[in-house]
């Protein structure tokens, strides 16, 4: 499997690609702004875009989704849960003073324990409640990787403050759905450092296994 995730402005969200070897296929999560920095390492990696997915529709993770789906044709995936927010895009940006660069329609509705399947890559896409009602984790179990999105953090959790927050299901959600899989799962977060799953179940300060 190819693999590659890298922050993105306009709040250092880590935009991830996950790509098959032998088709040259790609999934996007979170392409949350600067489309040309994505497309760049699209074009280095030598992959073409077959969907994008978002682990939710907080602004920063779905500000270049518009964009990306025009320059590669490829399909906008979210969970319905979270599809009020996808369309209140414009107030999200405003709220944080953010220029607004309107998105699209998702295409295609993400389902819980979905499979994410490109070629030989193979993925789950679990729905995670909590951070947002529609919040989804996309786990890679051969290769030990999960993109946790805003769910859960090197050390913490994700806010439940924001439009749709719930702090009981996202506790909920990491000790249900995360907390079970292998410990030595590599954790990439929405922001900030990667992380393991075994880590956080010993020393996460907000939700311990």
């Amino acid at each position: 499997m190819i693999f590659r995730s890298f922050p993105v402005p306009p709040l250092g969200c880590n935009c991830s690609i996950i790509g098959d070897p032998t088709t040259k296929q790609a999934i996007v999560a979170d392409p949350g702004g600067d489309p040309e920095r994505i497309l760049k390492e699209l074009q280095e990696l030598g992959l073409a875009v077959t969907y994008i997915v978002h682990t939710h529709a907080h602004f920063d993770h779905f500000l270049a989704s518009g964009e990306m789906k025009r320059a590669t044709g490829a399909p906008l995936w979210l969970h319905k849960a979270d599809l009020e927010l996808w369309d209140n895009l414009e107030l999200q940006c405003r709220t944080f003073g953010v220029p607004y660069t309107p998105a699209p329609p998702p295409d295609r509705w993400l389902k819980n324990d979905e499979e994410l399947s490109l070629g030989e890559v193979a993925g789950v896409a679990l729905h995670t409640p909590g951070h947002t009602p529609g919040s989804m984790c996309f786990h890679f179990e051969a290769a030990k990787l999960l993109l946790a999105g805003d769910t859960l953090f090197r050390g913490s959790i994700g806010r439940t403050d924001l439009w749709g927050g719930d702090a009981q299901a996202i506790e909920r959600s990491i000790k249900t759905r995360l907390y079970a899989l292998d410990e030595d799962t590599r954790v990439i977060t929405g922001h900030g450092p990667e992380t393991k799953i075994g880590h956080e179940i010993r020393f996460n300060a907000f939700v311990r296994g």
